[in-house]
């Protein structure tokens, strides 16, 4: 075999494209020294403690008889039981949480998670400039896990916002937070998928990235190349209670909305369709006579609620809102959730095999007229519904004494899947009486996630047994 033999002019031109092609593959590498070093004085920490009641009997969550920290709940929950004879009856103790922050205007407003200042006794930011000033919870709402702070300070370094419909996949972003107390720690990566719906936030059209996240960057800023903020980094999907490639953020559009209702109001009002939906198969289509397996199928309504209103029938299948389409069941309750309650819709639905329009006057979410200053009570995070109080004639006409009615509930959500109705009347859960929303939220969340729970309701005026497990 005969070797090639170049000249040597043909093998430098050869390494010359070599070594250009390698240098513009380096070039096209992202910098963000200048993003970090312009945005950092924005991004804050956040800390917060509470004080709360062990209840009598073994404690949920604990390593080796103490409660699992709190920066650790939001990816564990309350999952791990107290040694036997390591006592906690009766006790009070104080739960600290970590987290990230970010000041969208120079008078001293912040935006964060709901879940980093859940239930806070009190709020400490520490700002760049190693600052610590305690905050004000102005509002913050459960369902888009966005909060409004606010610190007594002027003239603070503000990011700068971006638009985060202009997202597109594969683009690069970087995030910048207090990973386990590392305050300004940056990470970064690409957007792997948007208009993501995780289960029980059926409100938040996620931002998939596999930029690096762990307890402590919640509520942290994400950003694009440009230096603006276009999420807030929330959740990361885990076996490990560490990063494994997934984390998701909040659109900073749909923060920004939330926000600047929480400053002026005090809480989010969002709007209300009164359904039960479901998926639709490609059987369930074909029997509609549909083309394709799109849109939410309505399986249940509220008599008294706006769909049964305005003439919408257990069957239709809503395909869009306002001429958007609506590709799955997912997306209908983001595309309700953004108008405001008492505005018409227009809604287009395949009914008896072919397509019509209704205009729907859209009702307060129930939920939204009580959630305010923090005060989350209604909202079962944990469940996935929304319950309240029942009046003297329903307690007198059941003959009980307690009890909550499940007002609004997510399609595949824990409640969902133990087979819990809208309109059910819940008594007790765990084998304890339940008799408020206030109380319904104090036992779920100290509720195990390893095992089955007994919950009892009732329906049609009978009383039942569902079995429920959480995630």
């Amino acid at each position: 075999m005969k070797r090639l033999v170049l000249p040597s002019a043909l093998w430098l031109w050869l390494v010359t494209l070599l070594m250009i092609g390698q240098n513009a593959y380096a070039y096209n590498l992202p910098d963000f020294t200048e993003l970090v070093e312009e945005a950092a004085p924005g991004v804050v920490n956040i800390s917060t403690s509470r004080t709360v009641q062990r209840s009598s009997g073994p404690s949920m969550g604990g390593f080796g008889g103490q409660e699992i920290p709190e920066i650790f709940r939001h990816f564990f929950g309350d999952s791990f039981p107290t040694p036997p004879g390591s006592g906690g009856q009766g006790r009070s103790e104080e739960r600290q949480s970590l987290g990230s922050g970010f000041v969208i205007s120079d008078d001293g407003y912040i935006m964060t998670n709901a879940h980093v200042v859940q239930d806070a006794d009190e709020i400490l930011v520490r700002l760049n400039d190693r600052r610590e000033l305690s905050a004000e919870l102005i509002g913050s709402d459960a369902q888009t896990d966005v909060a409004l702070l606010k610190i007594d300070a002027s003239e603070l370094p503000v990011l700068n916002l971006g638009n985060s419909d202009d997202l597109k996949v594969g683009e690069w972003v970087a995030a910048i937070g207090s990973p386990f107390g590392f305050d300004h720690s940056v990470t970064a990566g690409i957007i792997s998928a948007i208009n993501r719906t995780l289960p029980r936030d059926a409100y938040v059209p996620f931002i998939q990235t596999d930029v690096a996240i762990n307890p402590g960057n919640s509520g942290g800023p994400l950003f694009n190349l440009d230096g603006e903020v276009v999420g807030i980094n929330s959740q990361i999907f885990t076996r490990s209670g560490g990063f494994m490639g997934l984390s998701f953020a909040i659109p900073i559009n749909v923060a920004m909305d939330v926000a600047d209702q929480l400053r002026e109001e005090g809480r989010v009002d969002r709007g209300w369709l009164g359904v039960m939906i479901q998926p639709v198969s490609q059987d369930l289509a074909e029997s509609f006579g549909m083309e394709n397996a799109s849109g939410a199928l309505i399986a249940d309504l509220d008599p008294e609620g706006p769909a049964a209103q305005g003439g919408l029938r257990a069957g239709d299948v809503i395909t869009g809102v306002n001429g958007e389409e609506v590709d799955r069941s997912s997306t209908l309750p983001r595309l309700i959730g953004r108008v405001a309650p008492g505005s018409d819709v227009e809604l287009t639905l395949m009914r008896d095999g072919e397509e019509v329009t209704e205009t729907v006057a859209l009702g307060h979410w129930p939920d939204s007229e009580t959630a305010s200053q923090g005060d989350e009570s209604n909202n079962q995070v944990r469940l996935g519904i929304s319950v309240a109080e029942l009046d003297d004639a329903m307690r007198e006409r059941l003959n009980i004494e307690g009890g909550v009615e499940v007002r609004q509930m997510e399609p595949d959500s824990v409640a969902a899947q133990a087979g819990l109705h809208v309109g059910d009347v819940l008594v007790s859960v765990d084998h304890r009486s339940v008799s408020s929303p206030d109380e319904l939220l104090d036992i779920v969340e100290q509720l195990p996630s390893d095992r089955a729970i007994p919950v009892r309701v009732y329906r049609e005026g009978r009383s039942l047994f569902l079995a429920l497990r959480l995630e």
